[in-house]
């Protein structure tokens, strides 16, 4: 079959000549990878790692430090009823002045003054007991509250983190089409000037061009969003994020079958602790309802002191006299009104619906962990997909330029497959970083998500 059938101008009669736009190209991509290459090796050499911004995040980021210092105050309720066990002191004083003038009496003053010590110790009250051991479990619920804002702030590190290479990549990969896009432009008009092609190929790769240039201006601005919420996460201004090192070798997923990760988390993750930590203290809360029936039993202690003076008494009443005593105090609560079986009654029905929220806890986990178990899974298998499709890419585009040289392929077939490669190489950079965070995200799904896995990321980027 002749060549002119298989191109698109009409005004064609013979093969297209080579050309010297593609020794031209190569030359120019080359140089373009070349000095991404060597500034993104120069940009790595002062870039920051994933673990250094993760814990310059940790000193700044308010969410996590406002959970820090809610956590803490679970401490401080414990030792608060702690106290309800230990014996109590208090101490009293007053004084008073009086002045008398009766028809039985001298006219006269008085001046009273009274002091005294009160003490007390619990030996046996079931309620300060269950209202201890709730407080035991609020510092349990903290810890888990606390395990949650950490595993959060990692990931939201990651994301951070990931998107802003992301982003680097995507206006890396912009800026080479372009640079392509440019050449085949030129060509295009060199072609068109000797009579060689006509003037749908230079306007076809003027649109292209003009594409890849509002392309490029929309990745600069997304670098630049994305650089400034990490910023604003880790509070440090222009950082740089280390790329992942070449070649790139993403981690199993361990293990790998899904209901072992769904086991772990049933028992580690924090949303399920902290709903079972709510019932046992829903439990606790019914047995203190019911200690309100129950007798309570104290020891106590005092020792007072008054001196009285005053024109107006007699010798014998004026002077100093101290009193003490030490005893047990018994209370025994006969009737309430029926307020405490209104009270345990309400507590109980607390308690069903406590056991209720785990469940819920139990189930809603499972499925965050499920969902984030094939996400990552499903995220290989794309990662591999667009590994595939990379080399396709780029032997479809040296076949396609072939073409275009002995005349068989027009243009436009040459710039789509410019396209579709820098769009695959775009599109599998960003596949590797969201398996990375997916496997993050999975982690804290199953609640194991610790420091040590954003190490394990860690070693994944370049030195």
């Amino acid at each position: 079959m002749p060549a002119t059938a298989l191109t698109s101008s009409p005004h064609r009669t013979s093969p297209r000549p080579p050309g010297p736009w593609q020794p031209r190209a190569r030359r120019l991509i080359a140089a373009t990878a070349a000095a991404l290459a060597c500034g993104l090796a120069a940009h790595a050499s002062r870039a920051q790692s994933l673990t250094e911004l993760y814990q310059a995040a940790r000193g700044f980021d308010a969410t996590y430090l406002a959970a820090k210092a809610q956590a803490q105050t679970a401490q401080f309720r414990l030792e608060r009823s702690e106290a309800l066990g230990k014996p109590s002191l208090a101490a009293t004083a007053g004084a008073a002045y009086g002045y008398s003038d009766t028809p039985t009496t001298n006219a006269g003053d008085t001046q009273t003054v009274q002091g005294a010590l009160r003490g007390r110790y619990p030996l046996f009250n079931r309620s300060n007991t269950v209202t201890i051991e709730q407080s035991r479990r609020g510092l349990e619920s903290a810890a888990a509250d606390l395990d949650a804002a950490e595993q959060d702030l990692i990931v939201r590190v990651a994301v951070a983190y990931f998107d802003v290479l992301a982003a680097q990549d995507t206006l890396a990969t912009t800026r080479a089409s372009k640079a392509a896009i440019t050449e085949q432009l030129a060509s295009a008009r060199r072609n068109f000037e000797v009579g060689t092609a006509t003037i749908t190929d230079t306007r076809e790769a003027q649109a292209r061009f003009d594409l890849a240039a509002a392309q490029e201006i929309a990745a600069e601005n997304d670098l630049r969003a994305k650089r400034i919420a990490l910023d604003q996460l880790v509070g440090r201004t222009g950082v740089a994020p280390k790329p992942l090192a070449v070649p790139v070798a993403l981690p199993p997923l361990t293990p790998a079958a899904v209901e072992e990760w769904v086991n772990v988390a049933d028992e580690r993750h924090p949303t399920v602790r902290r709903a079972r930590v709510g019932l046992e203290v829903a439990r606790l809360e019914v047995e203190k309802a019911r200690a309100a029936e129950k007798p309570t039993l104290d020891a106590v202690a005092s020792v007072s002191n008054g001196s009285t003076r005053g024109s107006s008494l007699p010798p014998v009443a004026r002077g100093s006299t101290t009193t003490g005593s030490i005893g047990v105090e018994f209370n025994w609560p006969l009737y309430t009104g029926g307020a405490t079986q209104a009270l345990i009654r309400e507590n109980l029905a607390l308690e069903e619906r406590a056991s209720n929220d785990v469940q819920a806890a139990r189930r809603g986990v499972a499925q965050g962990t499920r969902v984030a178990f094939f996400g990552v899974q499903s995220g290989q298998a794309r990662v591999a997909a667009l590994e595939a499709a990379e080399a396709s890419s780029k032997l479809a585009l040296e076949a396609t330029q072939l073409g275009y040289r002995v005349g068989v392929r027009v243009n436009l077939d040459v710039l789509n497959a410019q396209t579709q490669l820098y769009s695959t190489q775009a599109d599998l950079a960003k596949a590797r970083y969201d398996v990375l965070v997916g496997g993050l995200r999975l982690r804290q799904a199953s609640g194991q998500l610790a420091a040590g896995d954003v190490e394990a990321v860690n070693r994944l980027l370049a030195r």
